[in-house]
């Protein structure tokens, strides 16, 4: 109990905030005010435990970041071993006359008991204690963080772009994003944090040493000239605290350094330290077989210890053949399983019937026998979850349940490639290489990889399939690197995105139109089927998904169908309609929050003579003069590259009678074109005019 409400006193003191000032008094009193050697013992076995806890919990974390206070911890410690050198040395210097327990118990055990009472042995072993830590530890420790802050934050922009791009592709929530950003933060804080502190165990072992050349001549000068103690008397009483105080110092030195060894040059796992040891060292028997040999060996030569190398050759031997039957029998239990299993009876004959005749799946994935690893569970497939992650993100964007994706393997497909159908029609396929990454292009990278040149499935970027071991190099280059699963789901997510009209069915707005009766049954039951009947508002959902415009406000939707069903049925009629309704949404998604739109506009007359061809060729625009419609749409596309050179969006602004045909004459061919009716540009939003095409201008160049 007692232990508890210790532990529960600093956890409050902690909570208060006053942990960080009182150890700063402690550390205060301790360099000004003398202690006495009873107070001396406490506090450095206190150091010793402190620093044996730091070291066990080194050991035992996960991931680096799991004990990322370790830098202030390091920092820390450094200090309070400062604060003790400078208090024993105060002690030593005034009582050191009076033996060799004048600075406490703990000194002169190290002294007397550690190195036997001589100083000589005592100043090698210290000597090789400083060398240990300075030159091989700390040196190595501060190097590897040093290097790995560095690679840490060049790899941060690739990193925060995976990220992204996971995001986009729907793999991750917005949660998950900013969790994983976070933990880029962290560990190049952590990183640079570790380079940093590395810097003070390197200058507490240079203080060590300085200090015990002070203690040694300073108490050799003391004890002679104000004490009378003869020569032999003075070395031995100075040398053997001075040692004792350096031994007590560096040791939880050495511990704390190793320590911070250990974390930095711990890889990212999801095992603990020793079952990595174990998994890593001990898991291939053919290793120990071959090392049982050579002891053996050793062990039959004529003047080596014979007993001790044959006892280790066959005990290494031993245990490589107990992890060889070990694998045996793991191996075998599938096997066993397989053969215990009952044979498949096959069906009997029977008439054919409708249950015969295999319905077309709406999402359809079939992969190459090479793939079948990713979509599998059991193996460690992680495609399984990534696809209901697109889905789950493309249904909340969307404003409908997109259907569930159907994945078998087709043995006619190449090994590597994949095919995504939707109503068993294939609309993308691509192949990837299941044991690489690849590593996209985003347009600026800082140097060369090896790898093999391929292009990113969804979008056409330039990619690279590289090695998973230069992941880093590659993000810290610039390269957006991902795994296979995720190209395909990224695959998947673009070819769902630009096909969502398709997926939307009678089935769906049904469910559309239950789910809004929930909360507005009157506009539900006025809507369908007395005003307009259902196969109208399927078509008008798809016209809008068509144009990339969401569903998710099905009820502005449903009112605005409601309002103008009494003077129009017609699908065309009823989506401008909507759209208008929808301004402020679809104006949002092309320019955000700003005030002002950039907007390019047509030429009153050439309006005209838009509207009265497409009006005598019934929409259809075969009325209009073929030579035109060719510069009108050059000159459409010259100025939409103008604008997305220049940062902005490319807006056509246009007569509400012809923008249903002017964008579906862009749609395709100049996809960043967002072709709005005037009447579809909210109040708020002030219209700026870049650019104006008119017909005189396209007459000239027609000619």
């Amino acid at each position: 109990m007692a232990a508890v409400d210790n532990t529960l006193d600093l956890q409050e003191i902690a909570r208060r905030g006053a942990g960080a000032p009182l150890l700063v008094l402690v550390l205060l009193a301790m360099v000004v005010v003398p202690l006495p050697p009873m107070a001396l013992d406490a506090l450095f076995s206190f150091n010793i435990a402190l620093s044996m806890i730091v070291l066990l919990v080194g050991v035992y974390v996960v991931r680096p970041l799991d004990f990322g206070v370790f830098p202030s911890v390091l920092l820390i410690t450094t200090l309070l071993r400062l604060a003790l050198n400078v208090a024993s040395t105060r002690v030593i210097l005034l009582e050191g006359h009076t033996g060799t327990g004048a600075a406490g118990k703990v000194i002169e055990s190290f002294g007397e008991f550690v190195i036997g009472g001589n100083y000589a042995v005592g100043l090698v072993v210290f000597a090789i204690l400083v060398i240990i830590n300075f030159v091989v530890v700390t040196k190595g420790a501060g190097r590897i963080a040093e290097v790995s802050a560095r690679f840490t934050l060049d790899a941060m922009p690739g990193k925060q772009m995976a990220i992204d791009a996971d995001l986009n592709a729907g793999l991750i929530t917005q949660d998950e994003a900013r969790a994983r950003r976070d933990e880029v933060r962290s560990e190049a804080d952590f990183y640079g944090a570790m380079d940093g502190a590395s810097k003070f165990v390197r200058g507490d072992a240079v203080a060590g040493i300085l200090i015990l050349f002070i203690n040694v001549i300073g108490g050799l000068s003391i004890g002679m000239a104000q004490h009378d103690l003869a020569f032999s008397d003075a070395l031995r009483y100075y040398t053997l605290l001075t040692i004792g105080d350096g031994l007590v110092a560096q040791i939880p030195a050495l511990l704390i350094s190793t320590a911070a060894a250990i974390i930095v040059t711990r890889v990212n796992s999801e095992q603990k330290m020793g079952e990595q040891v174990v998994q890593q060292m001990f898991s291939r028997p053919q290793a120990l077989y071959v090392t049982a040999g050579i002891l053996g060996v050793m062990g039959i030569i004529p003047g080596m210890p014979n007993f001790a190398f044959l006892m280790l050759a066959g005990l290494t031997g031993l245990a490589a053949w107990r992890i060889a039957q070990r694998h045996a029998r793991a191996a075998a239990e599938p096997a066993e399983a397989a053969v215990e299993a009952p044979p498949e009876v096959p069906p009997e004959q029977r008439e054919l019937t409708w249950d015969d005749v295999n319905a077309v799946d709406i999402i359809g994935l079939e992969v190459g026998y090479r793939l079948i690893p990713l979509v599998d569970r059991n193996q460690g497939g992680e495609l399984m979850a990534k696809i209901k992650g697109v889905r789950k993100k493309l249904s909340a964007e969307l404003g409908f349940l997109v259907q569930t994706v159907h994945i078998r393997d087709n043995l006619e497909l190449s090994p590597n490639a994949y095919r995504i159908s939707l109503h068993g029609v294939p609309v993308g396929e691509a192949e990837i290489m299941p044991d690489k990454e690849l590593a996209i292009n985003p347009g600026k990278v800082f140097g060369n990889i090896p790898g093999i040149p391929t292009r990113d499935p969804a979008f056409g970027l330039e990619a690279l399939w590289i090695d998973p071991v230069d992941r880093e190099q590659a993000q810290t280059l610039g390269y957006t690197v991902v795994d296979p699963s995720t190209v395909i789901a990224t695959h998947l997510s673009q070819i769902l995105h630009d096909h969502a009209h398709e997926l939307l069915g009678h089935e769906e707005v049904q469910q559309l139109l239950e789910t809004l009766a929930k909360s507005a049954p009157k506009l539900v039951e006025d809507l369908v089927p007395k005003s307009l009947p259902l196969g109208v508002v399927l078509k008008v959902l798809q016209n809008l998904l068509e144009e990339k415009i969401p569903i998710r406000d099905m009820r502005t939707i449903a009112e605005t169908l409601a309002e103008y069903a009494p003077t129009s049925q017609d699908p065309g009629v009823l989506t401008a309609h909507v759209r208008a309704a929808l301004g402020r949404l679809i104006v949002q998604h092309i320019n955000g929050m700003e005030p002002e739109l950039p907007v390019i506009t047509l030429d009153p007359s050439l309006e005209q003579i838009l509207l009265q061809s497409l009006q005598a060729a019934g929409d259809g625009g075969a009325g209009l003069e073929p030579g035109l419609a060719d510069q009108l749409y050059q000159s459409l596309a010259e100025q939409t590259r103008q604008l997305e050179n220049q940062g902005q969006p490319a807006v056509l602004l246009v007569n509400p009678g012809i923008r249903s045909w002017l964008a579906r004459l862009v749609r395709h061919s100049i996809p960043g074109l967002h072709v709005l009716a005037y009447n579809e540009v909210p109040d708020s939003k002030q219209i700026r005019v870049v650019a104006n095409i008119g017909q005189q201008g396209l007459e000239q160049e027609a000619c």
